[in-house]
């Protein structure tokens, strides 16, 4: 009986949901985007290839126009393409599009009801402070004695000692710029870096990289769209395994990290840094420092810090296997201004236009977030002429605005000259949006860019890079994953 009573409730909710889906695309209909018919209930989630949603967005694109509604069970979504609309959405409309819609897959994972972070939390108070507080500390926060730039330097001293290690022979360079960059956030949050033979780099490396496989494809869509399947007990731990695995071991880092510290003592580290305003913060029900925002906020800044940049360097060293002219232009520009006495620093990036506008032509090119996080509208805006309601998903489709054919000359191509202007002048064209736009730009940008820079010339000015001989050339071709990763391939170092 109470089963069958559950079931009833279900189906009224259900009902009273379509009923109010349908009366507001009645109130939108003459002005609300265009998109393909949904079916009853399920919208249109089964027309959508979620393993590759960029080409899935390309031809409803080509049949709708850059601005289009999609139906996800009883959530509306709108998708924007192209740099106008985008930047309309994003820039213009900025305070009004910055929101998350809601996740509840992540709040069946046991974050904690007070966890918000900075990538997924509503754009409120709790969402400002923290991003306040994540950006002074990747800007101002020196490591003991040590800037963050000599962090990253130190670091990519040994990651080409690794390299080094290879003896000239064919090896897959992906887990060696893993362990590097993830050695980059371990010293940045628990002021430690780990050996790269250390067994639990590697067991950390592995969890991370399966918790983001979990992130996309259809089952994360429905659960999110259709969320009284979470209720099902057990379900999201047996559907987000990584997920959860990931947060246990950070709550061991973070376990042991309290253990060592003394407050007493200067800050290592940014866990310090926000303990410190935890302890600030007591009898302050309004503030978001609190310890199950702490673990978000760790969560956030590995896994948007780690992957993305590590697959961002194993794509330039791909293309520079692929492009060894690029490669010798890169490595002549080094010579002539840094030379091969002194390691590279980030103050040497304004006398080398050629080698910032390969790094930026790698990201324009791998592409590696093709569709951005969604965002959410706080009131009713119009994009492009169309009325978009309050409470709607927006998905920007940032690769349409990566690989707009109106705007870069070989937008499918790998073509540095994209940001090199007549004088050959480094000039970054305003489509270039790798880290989105407007309030909810990446907040890693500043670090990302520092590792790329340091880690790329390092390696380019001790090595030179080629395909091991007898081995086919590898494909610069792109699959969707999350994030956008080159097919294996191996590449051989050769000292110069």
């Amino acid at each position: 009986m109470e089963f069958l009573t559950g079931s009833v409730a279900v189906a009224v909710a259900i009902f009273l949901l379509l009923v109010d889906l349908m009366h507001r695309r009645q109130r939108w209909a003459a002005r609300y985007p265009p998109g393909p018919v949904p079916l009853p209930g399920l919208g249109n989630l089964l027309q959508m290839d979620f393993q590759n949603l960029p080409y899935c967005f390309y031809k409803l694109r080509h049949q709708f126009g850059d601005v289009f509604s999609l139906q996800l069970a009883w959530k509306p979504v709108v998708v924007i393409n192209g740099l106008e609309a985008v930047r309309e959405a994003l820039v213009i409309h900025r305070d009004n599009t910055a929101d998350r819609p809601p996740m509840p897959i992540y709040e069946h994972l046991g974050f904690g009801p007070r966890a918000r972070g900075v990538i997924l939390a509503p754009y409120e108070q709790a969402w400002r402070e923290q991003r306040r507080f994540a950006l002074s500390t990747l800007r101002n926060f020196g490591l003991g004695k040590k800037s963050l730039e000599q962090w990253v330097t130190e670091e990519a001293g040994c990651l080409c000692a690794a390299f080094a290690d290879q003896a000239g022979g064919p090896f897959s360079p992906m887990a060696l710029l893993n362990k590097a960059v993830c050695n980059v956030i371990a010293s940045l949050i628990y002021a430690r870096r780990f050996e790269y033979d250390d067994a639990s780099l590697d067991r950390m490396l592995e969890v991370v990289r399966r918790s983001a496989n979990e992130d996309s494809g259809f089952l994360p869509e429905l659960l999110n769209a259709v969320p009284v399947l979470l209720r099902i007990p057990g379900l999201p731990g047996k559907v987000f395994p990584a997920q959860k695995a990931f947060m246990d071991l950070l709550d061991e880092l973070l376990a042991e990290h309290k253990m060592t510290r003394d407050p007493a003592e200067p800050l290592r580290d940014l866990t310090d840094a926000f303990l410190a305003e935890v302890e600030k913060a007591k009898g302050n029900p309004n503030s978001s420092f609190n310890e199950d925002n702490l673990r978000m906020v760790v969560v956030d800044l590995f896994t948007a810090g780690m992957v993305t940049t590590s697959t961002t360097l194993s794509w330039a060293l791909l293309l520079m296997i692929l492009h060894p002219d690029v490669q010798r232009r890169v490595q002549q520009e080094i010579d002539e201004v840094i030379g091969q006495a002194r390691r590279p620093e980030m103050g040497d990036q304004a006398r080398m236009p050629f080698t910032c506008a390969v790094i930026h032509e790698v990201q324009r090119f791998a592409d590696i977030i093709p569709v951005n996080l969604p965002h959410m509208t706080s009131r009713d805006v119009e994009v492009q002429g169309f009325l978009i309601p309050k409470g709607t998903t927006l998905l920007t489709n940032l690769s349409s605005v990566l690989k707009d054919e109106h705007i870069w000359e070989q937008p499918f191509r790998f073509h540095p000259a994209h940001f090199l202007d007549a004088q050959g002048r480094f000039v970054k064209p305003e489509a270039f949006m790798p880290f989105s736009a407007g309030p909810r730009t990446c907040l890693g940008e500043p670090l990302a860019r520092m590792e790329l820079f340091l880690f790329f010339t390092c390696l380019l000015q001790r090595f030179s890079f080629s395909v091991p001989t007898g081995q086919p050339r590898p494909s610069d071709f792109r699959a969707f994953t999350f994030p956008v990763t080159p097919r294996p391939y191996q590449l051989c170092v050769g000292p110069r």
